[in-house]
């Protein structure tokens, strides 16, 4: 409970699914929400009242939240995530990237718009969002943000090359803010989820009813790991995959060098192939990217 009393968290796309379930936890938590969400269909058309009706839930149940209706696809629209979250609690302390829509087609077949629209609301909308809250949180030297990625991104999956390249396009953005975020206490990591939302009865052929999801692929069974990524002793720069009672982390390894001088031709490569995508040996990118720094400064 400590970790999160009367803490600030704001939750993008907490209208329902994942993004409600960590605001109800938050809540319970003592933490005062603001619950994000424009409450359109889960391919991102349209917009309603599903925002107040979380707040609704959190303030019967004894909590603290206000609601805000903004697309975080627009600039000005993720601005006033924030601004309405310092005008009604003074600053903001967590923030969790939450918001998404599903547009899938096979590549062959996507539509540009399908493309653009899928980019705005994930990739630019996660920008839009943490740009406003970082200088605050830089300014106080605190801060827990969590970006929601995919295993789309991370391994593939047929059908979402705008999602997947949306959601990989995240982890490049939690590398960087991670080492930028690290002499200021702000930690910044990924969630890879997986639990029965709106977004997936959006695929072809999928069926859920996301107001009684599965008990075993609940949104709440991600939450915990959304607590621990944003606690006062939260990692920074991981990913951290969750569903079903589920957790492990993933992350990116490398193997070592194959040195062949200046004078490298492709046959000198070729004869190397084997070695080259062995990974047998290989160790985390950390680790990898430590030893290369080191190489070049000595």
């Amino acid at each position: 409970m400590s970790d999160f009393k009367d803490k600030v968290v704001v939750i993008t796309g907490a209208g329902g699914g994942l993004g409600k379930a960590h605001a109800l936890e938050f809540a319970r938590r003592g933490a005062k929400v603001v619950v994000n969400d424009l409450g359109g269909s889960g391919d991102g058309t349209g917009s309603g009242d599903m925002a107040d009706s979380v707040v609704a839930e959190i303030e019967a149940d004894g909590g603290i939240a206000i609601a805000n209706k903004a697309s975080v696809s627009d600039r000005e629209g993720a601005k006033s995530i924030i601004d309405d979250a310092v005008a009604a609690f003074g600053t903001v302390d967590i923030l969790i990237n939450n918001a998404g829509i599903l547009r899938d087609k096979s590549f062959k077949k996507i539509a540009l718009d399908d493309w653009d629209i899928v980019m705005d609301v994930h990739l630019n909308g996660t920008a839009y969002v943490t740009h406003a809250a970082w200088p605050i949180m830089y300014e106080k030297n605190y801060g827990r943000i969590v970006m929601t990625s995919s295993t789309s991104g991370i391994y593939g999956n047929f059908g979402q090359a705008n999602y997947g390249a949306a959601k990989m396009g995240m982890l490049g953005f939690v590398n960087v803010l991670a080492i930028e975020g690290r002499s200021k206490n702000i930690r910044v990591n990924a969630l890879a989820p997986a639990a029965e939302t709106r977004l997936i009865g959006t695929i072809p052929g999928v069926e859920v009813d996301p107001d009684n999801p599965d008990p075993s692929r609940h949104p709440k069974l991600v939450t915990p790991a959304v607590l621990l990524m944003c606690s006062e002793d939260a990692p920074t720069g991981r990913v951290i995959q969750a569903g079903n009672g589920r957790f492990s982390t993933a992350a990116i390894f490398n193997n070592e060098d194959i040195e062949l001088g200046a004078d490298v031709t492709y046959e000198d490569l070729l004869e190397r192939k084997d070695e080259l995508l062995d990974m047998s040996g290989a160790t985390e990118g950390w680790s990898w990217m430590r030893k290369r720094m080191a190489e070049s400064q000595s």
